[in-house]
C-alpha cells in the first residue's frame, strides 16, 4: 500500500504527500549539510516520528487502562555522525502532566514508549535514550 509520494522540488528540499489525507510537509537539508535549515531535515522526521509513536502507543495503552495523559510532550534530540553521516543518538525526554500513577501504570506507560514500532525498527547502532519526567 502506497501511503505517501515524495517530491524532489529544488534547493535540497523535498515535499512529502500523504496520500489518504492530503496532508503535506516538507523537508529541508540542515545548515551544517548544506541546507538551508528551515523545516525538518528528513533526519529531524525520523526522530520526531520516534517520539510521536512512543505518545500514540502509549495513548493506546492509556485508553485501554483509562488514563488521563493527554498533555504529556515529548523533546526530541537527535545526535549526528559523521563517516559515514547518520544518526549516532536519540534523545527523548518524556514529560507526563501532575496525574495519579502508581507504580504499575508508570511501567505500563514506560513499556508502551520503549516498545512502540518506531523505537523498534532503529538500528541497534542508534543509542536511544528515553527519559520520564513525572510532574
Amino acid at each position: 500500500m502506497v501511503i505517501s509520494k515524495v517530491v524532489y522540488s529544488g534547493e535540497l528540499r523535498t515535499i512529502a504527500t500523504h496520500l489518504s489525507s492530503s496532508t503535506e510537509i516538507f523537508t529541508d537539508a540542515p545548515p551544517d549539510n548544506q541546507g538551508k535549515g528551515e523545516g525538518f531535515s528528513p533526519t529531524d522526521l525520523m526522530a520526531t516520528a520516534a517520539a510521536s509513536c512512543m505518545l500514540t502507543i502509549m495513548g493506546i495503552a492509556a485508553r485501554t487502562h483509562h488514563l488521563p495523559i493527554e498533555g504529556t510532550s515529548v523533546e526530541v534530540t537527535k545526535i549526528m555522525a559523521s563517516n559515514p553521516r547518520r544518526i549516532a543518538e536519540i534523545h527523548c525526554r518524556l514529560t507526563i502532566p501532575p496525574i495519579e500513577l502508581d507504580a504499575k501504570q508508570k511501567q505500563i506507560l514506560e513499556n508502551s514508549a520503549r516498545t512502540c514500532p518506531v523505537i523498534l525498527s532503529l538500528s541497534d547502532e542508534i543509542k536511544k535514550v528515553i527519559e520520564f519526567t513525572y510532574l
